[in-house]
């Protein structure tokens, strides 16, 4: 076990290496970076009260001092080999660097927007387990009945619904769109949350979330409660469960004692990864949907405006944790079922 954890933390950082390389060579090649858009800012002139952008010439206006001060200010005044070696040399002290626009810390933006997907991602996180699970076990006792055909239909409809297009539909039918004003339209908290007692900040928060949540939900129900559902199947169906009928054992104790923890060890597995996994889970749509200023949000802005240190920042930050959560996922294997060992001269 001990060689197997040394060879996987060994493993992770070339992974993490490459990944980042290969982030910052493509960023090389995409056009309209930071400084060709402040340069544009600089050059954008009003002429009759009509605002027109200088883009074809928008250097030739800018004097070749301001040109070199704002590569400085951006970085972008030394060869792309020596930022690569100063981005990683910060990233080893866990340094992420300052936002070029933002005016903070890409640390400090993270933190601040984290609440907002965390509040996204758990919800969801849980909702999906607590939902699936106990829907994938009745419909594997139940496989081929009424029951299963229907909840198999309304999961499929679900699964096929984008999550942004059920977003839009609530918005529509519960948002005041053009039906009923049930939930409020943005948000995670009114205004006045702050000068609410406990009481009324519980249910303020619940009533601006329950529509971004079912939205985010109804994706998900799909694929873990089939997989519930055709796992308990494959372990109904061997031969330990048909000694355990022949020896007059009731099926709630066949079910809960036998079946149950075999089936449980494909489940419980992915359970690590997708419990880190869902303190970042910002859903893009979702949150632009809704008006939630989440990582989700902060890293589409990025990407759009060519916030490098942010799209970098948050790249190294989420790849470390994606692959430590999976160097728990495969751990847990061993945790939940004794028999399994990673050494390969085990019998």
């Amino acid at each position: 076990m001990r060689q197997y954890i040394l060879k996987r933390l060994l493993l992770l950082f070339p992974t993490l290496l490459g990944i980042i390389t290969i982030a910052f060579i493509i960023i090389q090649f995409v056009p309209g970076g930071p400084v060709e858009q402040m340069v544009q800012q600089l050059t954008h002139v009003s002429e009759n009260g009509a605002s027109i952008s200088a883009s074809t010439d928008t250097r030739a206006k800018i004097s070749a001092e301001d040109m070199e001060a704002l590569n400085a200010l951006y970085g972008f005044d030394k060869p792309p080999l020596t930022r690569y070696f100063d981005m990683l040399r910060r990233f080893a002290t866990f340094d992420l660097g300052n936002s070029f626009f933002h005016h903070q810390t890409v640390a400090e933006l993270v933190k601040e927007k984290l609440p907002v997907s965390m509040t996204l991602g758990l919800w969801t996180f849980f909702l999906t387990y607590l939902i699936c699970i106990p829907l994938g076990i009745a419909k594997a006792v139940r496989c081929g009945t009424r029951f299963d055909s229907i909840t198999s239909v309304m999961i499929l409809v679900a699964y096929a619904i984008p999550s942004f297009i059920l977003g839009v539909l609530l918005l529509l039918l519960f948002g005041g769109g053009s039906f009923w004003a049930l939930f409020p339209l943005s948000g995670l908290t009114s205004d006045d949350w702050i000068y609410m007692d406990t009481w009324h900040k519980i249910t303020d928060y619940l009533w601006h979330i329950t529509l971004p949540i079912i939205a985010s939900v109804a994706g998900n129900l799909a694929v873990m409660t089939m997989l519930t559902k055709n796992v308990f199947l494959e372990e109904i169906r061997r031969q330990y469960v048909l000694t355990a009928r022949a020896k007059g054992l009731p099926e709630k104790t066949i079910l809960w004692r036998h079946i149950m923890r075999n089936a449980m060890i494909p489940l419980m597995t992915g359970f690590p990864a997708a419990f880190i996994g869902a303190f970042f889970t910002g859903s893009l749509l979702i949150e632009t949907l809704f008006s939630l200023d989440g990582l989700g949000l902060l890293s589409y802005q990025s990407v759009i405006k060519r916030d490098y240190p942010v799209v970098m920042g948050t790249l190294f930050v989420f790849t470390l944790l994606g692959l430590l959560a999976k160097l728990l996922s495969d751990l847990s294997y061993v945790l939940i079922d004794p028999r399994i060992h990673f050494d390969k001269d085990a019998q």
